[in-house]
C-alpha cells in the first residue's frame, strides 16, 4: 500500500494529512449544525475551532512525544515530522478542551454548552482519521489467522498484510465505534436540555470503546507495564459515572 497520494515539487503528500484534514473540515461544518441545536453563536463556536485546532494538534503531537521520548532523544528534529503519524487523539482532546474552556472563559461563554455543541464534530473526526493510520499501515493490533481476516473487505486483507503476516485492523474497530458515538451523541443533544452530558457522554462512551482496543494494539504509548490510552480511559469512564450520578440527582431534586 502506498501511503503516498501525490507529490507536489518533490514533496509527497501523504493520505494520513489528507485523511486527518478531510475529518476535520467535516468537523468544521457540521459544528454549525450541532451549534443550531443547542442555541450558541457559531461564530463564536468557529473561532474557538480556530484558536483550539492549531493548539490540538500541538498538544496531540507533544503527547506523542512525551510518552516515546527514547524514539526521538537521538534525532529530536523529527519531533516536528508528523507525515508519517504520532499524534496522540487524547493529548490532542486535553489540549482541545482546555484552550476551549480558556477562550469561553474569556469571552464570558458558557463552555458546557459550547463543548457540548462539538463533542459530535471531534468524534466523527476521529472516525475519519482513523483511516489515515489505515493508509499508514498502522494502529493495528497483533497477528491473526487468514480465516479471521478474510470475513473482511479485500482491500482490508491487503492493507493489513503486512510483511507477510495479517493483523487485527484496530483501526477500523475504532472508527466504526467512533461512528456510533457520533449517532449516539446527536440523538442526546436533540433530546437534552442540561449542559455537560454530551461532552461526558462523548469522554464515557469513547473511552469505554478505547480501553477494549488499546489490549489489541501492538503500538501502545507505555508507562513501565501499562499502557497510557487504558489508564486515561479508565479515568474518562469514571469521570463519566460521576457526572451521570451527579445529573440524574439532581434532575431528580429539581423534579420533586
Amino acid at each position: 500500500m502506498n501511503p503516498i497520494a501525490f507529490s507536489v515539487f518533490g514533496l509527497g503528500i501523504r493520505w494520513y494529512g489528507i485523511i486527518i484534514a478531510c475529518g476535520m473540515l467535516l468537523a468544521i461544518v457540521i459544528s454549525s449544525y450541532t451549534s443550531k441545536l443547542k442555541n450558541v453563536n457559531y461564530d463564536e463556536l468557529l473561532n474557538m475551532i480556530l484558536i483550539s485546532l492549531p493548539l490540538a494538534i500541538i498538544g496531540a503531537r507533544l503527547y506523542y512525544v512525551i510518552f516515546s521520548f527514547g524514539d526521538y532523544v537521538n534525532n529530536p528534529i523529527e519531533i516536528l515530522n508528523i507525515r508519517q503519524g504520532g499524534l496522540a487523539i487524547h493529548g490532542g482532546v486535553i489540549v482541545g478542551l482546555l484552550s476551549s474552556f480558556t477562550y469561553c472563559y474569556r469571552r464570558k461563554l458558557r463552555f458546557m454548552d459550547y463543548a457540548d455543541v462539538i463533542a459530535p464534530p471531534i468524534i466523527i473526526a476521529q472516525s475519519i482519521g482513523r483511516w489515515g493510520n489505515f493508509f499508514n499501515q498502522e494502529a493495528h493490533g497483533g497477528p491473526v489467522s487468514y480465516s479471521f481476516i478474510q470475513h473482511f473487505p479485500m482491500f482490508i486483507q491487503n492493507g493489513m498484510h503486512i510483511d507477510g503476516t495479517y493483523y487485527h485492523p484496530t483501526f477500523l474497530y475504532e472508527s466504526i465505534w467512533d461512528l456510533c458515538i457520533f449517532f449516539i451523541l446527536l440523538a442526546i443533544l436533540k433530546r437534552s436540555k442540561r449542559s455537560g452530558i454530551v461532552i461526558f457522554s462523548y469522554i464515557g462512551l469513547y473511552s469505554v470503546g478505547r480501553f477494549f482496543i488499546e489490549g489489541l494494539r501492538t503500538d501502545s504509548l507505555m508507562i513501565g507495564p501499562l499502557r497510557i490510552a487504558q489508564v486515561v480511559s479508565l479515568i474518562g469512564i469514571l469521570s463519566w459515572i460521576v457526572f451521570i450520578f451527579y445529573y440524574f440527582r439532581k434532575k431528580k431534586q429539581s423534579a420533586t
